[in-house]
């Protein structure tokens, strides 16, 4: 899971806080498409439109609405909230609500752009399912994998409560319900567990749902039927178990299942169930009669998602087998509607149409004849389902796979293909990537564009083309679809690139820059402009950050006070300017350690020092970073063995991280000409690009640097290897890259260099 790591000390440990972590999420240049696996739909109805509205809920974390109509599909809005995949979405009335792996329930304005009005904190693992009333329209169940099921009034959830700083993020309130006391502070929950949980008794100050207990394993599938009596449950338990969700107490338990149920569905009036499972069969169950009446063996693999007519007559079912069927509950006859690129994990009918999710970023639209199921039946091709779980799998066997009614959908709203792979190359700036379409890319992430994309081609073997060994000051991944890029402190201020490599106009060449100080500034650039208009130059007055102890801070000062004086803290570089076109979003913390997630063009300024970690903050307000002893590297320059060349320096060498071997190359070959050190012999041996008494300055290693010897540099002008480990190194390799994959040592690196050739 994509999890942003909590900046809370809920005990009394002394260990050190583990600072939040900023994340941001980069984007190709359309953001009206999903670029992962589509995990949920809905479509809500319309009677005073000419069209109906299509919900779409991604693994890239967000959710989408479409305006469908004839055939065709416009994108509406994004709603941008969830930090990780959105497992599932149904609408209550007006108003959408969504599940995360984040562990949060969210609620949305249903025709809105985009905007969250209250993110529920009840859950203490992955959100993986909802269901819905349909006559009443407030009552919402979730699931998730810690075994919890709760019942949601959304209109009460929602309505606005006394804001409490303990028990309040944002956008809403929760608080964890434990044996009947509801005081103890759901943004607690991630630092709780059942050794060290505790019961608070003060008064809660927000809304709590109702809980149905007994769920001992993860939750995949909830149902409700129309009236919101019934609700059903199922998991790994493999049981079916059913709750009075007024309640929340239990009813019955029913078996029956050899693996995990991954769907449910309930009919109008509540009394039959149908169920999907890992063991590939359907089940219907009679609740009255507490007992399974018909089995139905469809599929080869797990059933993952079920869809009914509206009389509960026929069933539409998909799963891993890739494969869509629609089966005749009472006669049991089923036919194949299509066979899928990908394994099917939602359905939903509208009219005469369904709608397909899958584990690709693409959403398709399949005839299905919504209204009458039977008349494809007349098409021929069906078979009677049997009511063992072999029995399908042993028809395949014996040939008799059937040929789908549909060879394609009528309807497709295209996808991105999800990145798949990634490596971050030497220069820290660029990642090369490949998609699920194996498209090979080269992203800039100090400013989130592509800049180079290869179409398909190898990405093993344009890897290896671009490919030198790193240090790494940052993580990647692709969970979410996209490149994900995280940034933890301090060693995300472990990498510097010179002003020359950046292409910076203007820049001395001797300046280093921060990757890390630039991209910050970069991010937070429209934050910074917004928090300027707030509040002109005033320093920053947020509340603070309580108990963090700043760098060179009295560890009661509780803010974080801008050097507005520092102007040049807050101009942002050419190389670290990001696309407010296609913006990355911003994934971190708050106070409380609630996740966020928003662009960073949604970033208004009003946000206050609590909800972006402190370091961020001291590195773009201040322009303090970590001390930099980290980025020196210390080492020995020797002539090769055997070799009858001058010994140049008899000491240890220290110098920049990034120092490059040309900047070696080039020290040699002012000591052989001027035959003497330019530091006047200084024995310490330092030297790197920033001035300073003793030490030996390669950055002026220009021509004016050889002037006293110029006639002897143009006799002899001698070609100069550098070797380590006997290895011949490429002139744009740095020392942290030499030192991490060729020496591959704990001590100090050892350089040897030699004379090629003189001309």
């Amino acid at each position: 899971m994509h999890r942003v790591a909590s900046s809370g000390n809920t005990s009394n440990s002394t260990r050190p806080r583990k600072e939040k972590r900023l994340t941001y999420v980069l984007k190709d240049t359309d953001d009206t498409k999903h670029c992962a696996g589509i995990n949920c739909l809905t479509v809500l109805k319309t009677s005073s439109s000419s069209c109906d509205y299509l919900f779409t809920g991604s693994r890239d974390g967000t959710l989408k609405r479409w305006a469908i109509a004839d055939d065709d599909a416009s994108f509406i809005a994004t709603y941008e909230s969830h930090v990780d995949w959105v497992n599932d979405a149904v609408l209550a009335g007006n108003t959408l609500v969504s599940c995360s792996s984040d562990t949060t329930v969210k609620v949305w304005n249903t025709l809105s752009d985009g905007v969250c009005t209250r993110t529920l904190r009840q859950h203490s693992d992955y959100v993986t399912c909802l269901a819905a009333v349909e006559k009443n329209s407030n009552v919402v169940a979730s699931g998730g994998l810690g075994g919890e099921v709760f019942i949601w009034d959304i209109e009460a959830a929602v309505l606005p409560v006394t804001k409490s700083t303990d028990i309040m993020d944002d956008e809403g309130s929760s608080k964890l319900m434990t044996s009947g006391n509801y005081g103890l502070p759901m943004t607690s929950l991630r630092s709780i567990t059942s050794s060290n949980m505790s019961v608070n008794n003060a008064q809660s100050h927000g809304y709590n749902p109702t809980a149905a207990k007994g769920h001992k394993e993860s939750v995949y599938a909830l149902a409700m039927n129309d009236s919101g009596t019934l609700l059903v449950s199922g998991g790994t338990e493999k049981a079916i178990r059913v709750w009075d969700p007024r309640t929340g107490s239990k009813n019955m338990k029913l078996r029956g299942h050899t693996d995990n149920i991954r769907a449910l569905l309930l009919d109008s009036t509540g009394r039959f169930c149908l169920s999907g499972s890992s063991d590939s069969m359907i089940r219907l169950w009679d609740l009255g009669q507490q007992r399974c009446v018909h089995s139905y063996s469809v599929h080869t693999d797990s059933v993952w998602a079920l869809a009914s007519t509206p009389s509960f007559s026929h069933v539409y079912s998909g799963g891993r087998d890739l494969c869509l069927y629609l089966t005749d509950l009472s006669t049991r006859e089923s036919i194949l509607l299509s066979t899928n690129e990908q394994p099917l994990l939602q359905l939903a009918l509208q009219d005469d149409g369904i709608w397909v999710a899958t584990t690709d970023s693409s959403v398709h639209r399949w005839p299905a004849e919504g209204c009458h199921p039977q008349k494809v039946f007349q098409r021929g091709g069906s078979f009677l389902a049997g009511n063992l779980s072999f029995s399908r799998a042993r028809a395949v066997l014996e040939g008799s796979t059937p040929a789908p009614v549909y060879k394609e959908p009528s309807f497709t709203i295209p996808g991105i293909p999800a990145v798949v792979q990634h490596e971050i190359l030497n220069n820290r700036r660029h990642v090369l990537t490949k998609d699920a379409a194996g498209s090979v890319k080269l992203w800039e992430i100090t400013r989130g564009v592509v800049i180079e994309d290869y179409g398909k081609i190898s990405f093993e073997d344009k890897k290896k083309e671009l490919f030198e060994m790193h240090s790494a000051w940052l993580t990647v991944d692709t969970r979410l679809g996209s490149l994900s890029i995280h940034l933890d402190t301090p060693q995300c201020f472990s990498a510097e690139m010179y002003a020359a490599d950046l292409n910076i106009p203007g820049a001395p060449e001797d300046l280093k820059i921060n990757l890390a100080q630039e991209t910050l500034r970069g991010l937070l650039a429209h934050w910074i402009t917004k928090r300027k208009q707030r509040s002109g130059s005033q320093a920053f007055n947020g509340d603070g950050i309580p108990g963090r102890d700043m760098p060179g801070k009295n560890s009661s000062h509780s803010r974080i006070d801008a050097d507005d004086s520092a102007e040049n803290h807050h101009l942002v570089l050419p190389a670290f300017e990001f696309s407010t076109v296609s913006p990355p979003s911003i994934i971190t913390e708050d106070s409380q350690g609630c996740s966020w997630r928003k662009k960073i063009t949604e970033l208004d300024g009003s946000l206050d020092e609590k909800d972006i970690p402190w370091w961020c903050l001291d590195c773009v307000l201040n322009g303090r970073i970590t001390p930099k002893d980290i980025l020196k590297c210390s080492f020995y320059l020797h002539p090769c063995e055997g070799s009858n060349i001058q010994v140049l320096t008899q000491g240890k060498l220290s110098a920049p991280r990034i120092l490059r071997v040309h900047k070696v190359v080039n020290y040699v070959l002012e000591k052989m000409v001027l035959d003497k050190p330019l530091d006047g012999g200084n024995s310490d041996g330092q030297f790197g690009l920033v001035p300073g008494i003793g030490q030996s300055q390669l950055a002026s290693l220009g021509d004016s640097s050889l002037r006293a010897g110029q006639k002897l540099w143009q006799k002899r002008k001698p070609s100069i290897e550098i070797l380590c480990n006997n290895q011949v190194l490429s002139p744009d390799m740095s020392l942290a890259t030499v030192k991490a994959y060729i020496w591959k040592k704990s001590e100090d690196l050892v350089l040897n260099y030699r004379i090629v050739q003189n001309r």
